[in-house]
C-alpha cells in the first residue's frame, strides 16, 4: 500500500506524542509509590510563598548527587490566591505538570478547601523521617496540614510594626494608640491584603488577642473586636498592596510610616537595601507570636515516579545540613525547620547578613511571649474571604 507524505507525517506526530510502553510507569498516578522512579524524572516546582529563596540551594543540591532520581528542575513562581484556579484547571484537563508546590498557610489551607492535594500522612511517614526532629513550633504548625503537605521551613513570624525612627519617634505601643496614629494621620499606616502577605495574614490572626477577643481561632463567631477595629483602622488606611514587599517599598520612600512586618521580613529587606538599616520594630501591648511555615504539597494528578522523587527531595530538605540553608539572609529568622541547627551550621552569607542585620532582642521576645498556631484551612478561609468582602477588598492594589 502506499502513503503519501502528509500520512506519513501524521503517522510520525502520533508516534512521537505517544508515551513509550517502557515510560507507562511514569505516568501512572495512583497505586503504590515506588522507592524511586523506574528512570530519572523533570521535576516541576511551583512557588507560591518565596519559599525558593530558602529552598532551591537545598533543591539543587539534591539533584547535584541524585542524578537517578531527579534529572531537572523546573522552577516557576506565582501568588497565593492564583494557586487554586491553576491548579484546578490541570486536573479538571487530566494534565497535572506541576509536580511539587511551595506554599504558605493561605495556598494549603485554600488547596485543602478545594480538596486539591495528595494527602501524604500516615501513608509515606516511614519515607519522611526528617520530620520526627522538627521543633515543638514545626511540629505545631505540621499539625494544621492533616496529613496534606510537609512543613520545610518555620518561623515564629509577627505580628510587629516596623518603622523609620526619623518619621516615627514614638511609635505606638498598642492597638489602640496604632488606630489612632492612622487617624492622625490618613495613610500613614499599611497592610498587605492578607491572602497574599505573610505579614498581612499575621497582622489579621494577630488582633484577636492584641484585642481580647472572645475566640482568637474562630474568625465567623470569635472576632467581634477585630472586625470591628479592622472596619474603623480601614477609614484611614488609602491602600491594601497586594504584595509585603511593595509594603516595603512605600515604607522606604515614605509614603508610608507604619507598616505590618515580622522577623524575616523585617531582616532580609534591610540585608537587600529595600529598606534602610535603622529601621525599627517593635510590638503592641498584649502581642502574642502567631507562627508561621512553609510547606510542600504534591497535587492530585502526579505520575507516581515523581511522587516518589519528592519524597526522596523532601526527606533530604529536613536534614540538619540542608535545613541550614534556610536561614538564608534572614527573610524567614529564623528558618529552619528541625531542632538542632544553629546559625553556625549556616552558610558563611547567611552568618553574615545575620549578624550584621538580625535584632539580638528577638531571642528574648521569642521566649517571653507566647506562640500560637495560626487559623486551621476553614477558618482562614473564612476570615480572607470577610476580610476581602467587608473590610480592604476594593482598595487593594492591581
Amino acid at each position: 500500500m502506499r502513503r503519501t507524505a502528509a500520512t506519513i507525517a501524521v503517522l510520525t506526530l502520533l508516534t512521537a506524542c505517544s508515551p513509550p510502553e517502557n515510560n507507562a510507569a511514569n505516568t501512572k498516578t495512583d497505586g503504590p509509590v515506588p522507592d524511586k522512579p523506574a528512570a530519572a524524572v523533570t521535576l516541576n516546582v511551583l512557588d507560591v510563598a518565596g519559599n525558593l529563596q530558602l529552598t532551591q540551594g537545598m533543591i539543587d543540591d539534591f539533584v547535584a548527587k541524585n542524578g537517578d532520581v531527579i534529572s531537572k528542575v523546573t522552577y516557576t513562581k506565582s501568588t497565593a490566591p492564583e494557586l487554586v484556579g491553576k491548579i484546578k484547571a490541570q486536573q479538571a484537563a487530566n494534565r497535572v505538570d506541576l509536580d511539587l508546590v511551595l506554599t504558605g498557610v493561605d495556598g494549603l489551607a485554600a488547596g485543602i478547601d478545594q480538596g486539591l492535594w495528595l494527602p501524604l500522612l500516615p501513608t509515606h511517614a516511614a519515607r519522611l523521617t526528617g520530620m520526627n526532629a522538627y521543633s515543638e513550633g514545626a511540629a505545631a504548625m505540621q499539625e494544621l496540614a492533616g496529613g496534606n503537605g510537609v512543613t520545610v521551613t518555620y518561623y515564629p513570624s509577627g505580628p510587629l510594626i516596623e518603622y523609620l525612627p526619623a518619621k516615627v519617634p514614638a511609635p505606638p505601643a498598642n492597638a489602640q494608640a496604632l488606630l489612632d496614629f492612622a487617624k492622625a494621620d490618613p495613610g500613614a499606616v499599611q497592610y498587605a491584603r492578607p491572602s497574599n502577605s505573610g505579614p498581612g495574614r499575621t497582622f489579621l490572626m494577630g488582633l484577636p488577642y492584641l484585642l481580647g477577643d472572645s475566640d482568637p481561632k474562630d474568625p465567623v463567631n470569635g472576632w467581634e473586636k477585630t472586625w470591628a477595629y479592622l472596619k474603623e483602622l480601614d477609614r484611614y488606611i488609602t491602600l491594601y498592596p497586594s504584595s509585603t514587599s511593595e509594603t516595603m517599598k512605600n515604607l522606604a520612600n515614605g509614603s508610608t510610616k507604619i507598616i505590618a512586618s515580622t522577623t524575616g521580613w523585617d531582616i532580609n529587606p534591610r540585608v537587600l537595601g529595600t529598606v534602610p538599616k535603622e529601621a525599627k520594630v517593635g510590638t503592641l501591648a498584649g502581642f502574642h507570636w502567631v507562627t508561621d511555615a512553609h510547606y510542600a504539597v504534591i497535587p492530585k494528578g502526579v505520575p507516581v515516579d515523581k511522587q516518589a522523587a519528592v519524597l526522596s527531595l523532601l526527606n533530604w530538605m529536613l536534614t540538619p545540613e540542608q535545613q541550614a540553608k534556610a536561614y538564608d539572609k534572614g527573610y524567614f529568622y529564623p528558618g529552619p525547620a528541625v531542632r538542632d541547627v544553629p546559625l553556625s551550621m549556616a552558610p558563611a552569607d547567611s552568618r553574615q547578613a545575620i549578624t550584621e542585620f538580625g535584632r539580638p532582642e528577638y531571642d528574648q521576645l521569642i521566649a517571653d511571649n507566647p506562640l500560637e498556631t495560626p487559623l486551621d484551612a476553614k477558618a482562614l478561609v473564612a476570615a480572607f474571604d470577610r476580610w476581602d468582602r467587608e473590610i480592604g477588598g476594593s482598595k487593594v492594589s492591581k
